[in-house]
């Protein structure tokens, strides 16, 4: 039974037609949400121009002053008014919206400004003809007047939200607006390597570059390398992979860092689509599908990635701020991001980044000298002469002692045979604290953790053997009896079939529990129990959103984790080079299943600084 509402009069609502003023600020509140997003549209719109140069000025976090100058193609005397207007632009007719070639073509950006801002636009057209100027001030236009300016447009926004302060409340400090303002000028003029940036903070009075990029010149690959080493710093350019491939007319560019030059978040993650930077759930979900087998969930990867394709193949329709898009074949994309970093990664072989070895370097500390003794290099001797110069000054018996005598973390296995220090791992000269392998190569020495890098070797095998043929078992003479819970039990039966790939063979057996029959038999004797429950928090940590395949490789990789050498195992010295030599043949070695380096290496002329050998 309905009720009438009190809080209803008689009176009828009217629908009211807003003024003009009205829309512009309502429409200024999607597209305009900080200075940062007025910087965005304004850089865009010089860009769109043909600009080759362009100028970004801020006063006191955008919120006193935003000036964009460029020397693009400029606007003649008619084109003011139609500039201000909404829904007037010069990048589409309107004809076809999923065509669009353009940062902006919306047609809301300047009036929106103007709405809430002052506003003031010059112009000169390369054409021909003089300069003018307009300004709007909280949406009243002024008349258009000749001014002074040799070329381009300059577009001058002070007291931005001054016509609705409610606005200004919401902004954070200058100090946190300046860093955003920046983040969009970097993230454009990563796209753009041809254009030169430049970003100054005029608080004050004073002119400070904050940022500029001068103009790239060669081809893509140099010019797009050249640029995003300016942007996201050299250790990117030296420890990222190039990018380039296409599949059904989706092109594929950019440079994806290595697995252990990640980070603890996703800021280092640039993604472009036609040239326009965007944030993108499918596109981050392909980078973590690519990464899965080398970054555990809190790590992620450094990348700058642009994807090109058809205008009509991808929606930049969707949001005011033109961040969000929406591609007609989704899968096609993400399985072109995901297949092109999975070969690259596989390209690089046991490589690992160089900031690895610096991090190394960066923790050891010189004690201090009393003095500034001046320390001279000697000529380095030949292997023969030092090995010679240890056996005349060594105690007598000490190769035979050296072994009893020895601290009981550290164990010095020498290596019979042929010299193995021209391998790129170099050859194995001593394990510390059972778990570092120390090995001697000709530029310097590699220190690699034995159970990391085994981690990796047995994971990558145990993915061949189930590409293969499936992971070959173990049948176990006597069950392993294991109770779970009903709810585990229940996870774990779902999955059986894709268990028993892995070679790990599960029966149910009353209620909670689970009879294991047979394990993957590249491991050899293993906890069941230990290894059933980290693939039960291997389930919990990936929820319900990835692929099959990428459960099963991750299941993979915590199984692989109970059958790797293990921390405080003896080795000796054939299979410390064996596992050295294994780590050079095999792919992602570099990097155990977690994204942590497996291995450290130091040049000689690096450990020599240390001492003051230079």
């Amino acid at each position: 039974m309905a009720f009438p509402d009190p809080k209803i009069g008689d009176a009828r609502p009217v629908i009211r037609q807003l003024d003009e003023t009205v829309v512009n600020r309502i429409a200024a509140g999607e597209v305009v949400e900080r200075p940062a997003s007025a910087v965005k549209e304004l850089v865009e719109n010089a860009i769109d121009s043909g600009a080759s140069r362009i100028t970004v000025e801020v006063s006191n976090g955008g919120k006193s002053l935003i000036r964009v100058s460029d020397d693009g193609c400029g606007m003649g005397p008619e084109d003011l008014p139609l500039a201000l207007a909404r829904h007037a632009t010069s990048k589409i007719d309107g004809k076809d919206l999923l065509n669009i070639n353009s940062f902006g073509f919306r047609g809301e950006a300047l009036p929106s400004l103007g709405s809430v801002g002052r506003l003031v636009i010059t112009s000169r057209s390369q054409t021909g003809g003089e300069a003018h100027t307009v300004a709007v001030t909280g949406g009243r236009h002024s008349v258009i007047r000749p001014a002074a300016l040799s070329g381009g447009t300059v577009v001058e926004l002070r007291d931005l939200f001054f016509a609705t302060p409610a606005r200004l409340k919401f902004l954070r400090t200058d100090r946190a607006e300046m860093q955003a303002i920046s983040d969009v000028v970097k993230r454009l003029a990563m796209a753009e390597p041809a254009i030169g940036f430049t970003l100054r903070d005029m608080t004050d009075g004073q002119s400070r570059v904050v940022f500029r990029a001068d103009p790239e010149q060669g081809d893509l690959f140099d010019a797009l390398g050249a640029r995003l080493g300016q942007v996201m710093g050299r250790d990117f350019i030296e420890n990222a992979l190039p990018i380039e491939a296409e599949r059904e007319g989706v092109h594929l560019v950019g440079y994806a860092g290595l697995p252990t030059y990640s980070r603890g978040s996703a800021t280092a993650q640039y993604l472009f689509v036609n040239g326009r930077p965007v944030k993108d759930r499918l596109l981050h979900g392909a980078l973590r599908g690519a990464y899965a087998d080398f970054l555990s969930r809190d790590r992620h990867p450094a990348v700058a990635l642009f994807v090109d394709c058809p205008p009509d193949r991808v929606d930049v329709n969707v949001h005011p701020a033109k961040s969000e898009v929406r591609f007609r074949e989704p899968g096609v994309v993400r399985g072109l991001i995901v297949s092109a970093l999975r070969h690259a990664l596989a390209e690089a072989g046991h490589r690992a980044s160089s900031t690895v070895a610096e991090a190394t370097l960066g923790a050891f500390r010189p004690e201090p000298s009393n003095g500034p003794a001046r320390v001279y290099q000697m000529d380095r001797p030949s292997q023969a002469n030092l090995r010679a110069a240890r056996d005349w000054q060594a105690p007598q018996g000490f190769s035979e002692a050296a072994e009893e005598f020895a601290p009981t973390s550290a164990r010095v296995e020498p290596a019979d045979g042929p010299d193995m220090t021209d391998h790129p791992l170099g050859a194995a000269r001593a394990q510390m604290h059972e778990n570092y392998i120390i090995a001697q190569t000709e530029t310097g020495m590699v220190i690699v953790d034995q159970h990391a890098a085994h981690e990796r070797l047995v994971y990558e095998k145990l993915k061949r053997q189930m590409a293969e043929t499936g992971v070959a078992s173990q049948a176990l003479m006597i069950p392993d009896i294991i109770t779970l819970g009903e709810t585990d039990t229940a996870r774990l039966m779902e999955m059986a079939e894709d268990l028993e790939r892995l070679g790990l063979v599960l029966e149910p057996f009353g209620p909670g529990t689970v009879a294991v029959q047979a394990t993957p038999a590249i491991l050899g004797p293993v906890n069941a129990e230990a290894m059933l429950r980290d693939i039960l928090d291997e389930l919990d940590d990936l929820g319900e959103s990835l692929t099959l395949q990428a459960r099963i490789e991750a299941i993979l990789s915590r199984v692989a984790c109970h059958g790797s050498v293990r921390s405080g195992r003896r080795m000796t010295a054939e299979e410390m080079n064996a596992l050295l030599r294994e780590m050079e043949a095999t792919p992602h070695s570099g990097q155990c299943n977690h994204g942590r380096p497996t291995y450290v290496e130091l040049k000689l002329s690096d450990i020599e600084r240390l001492f003051g050998r230079t």
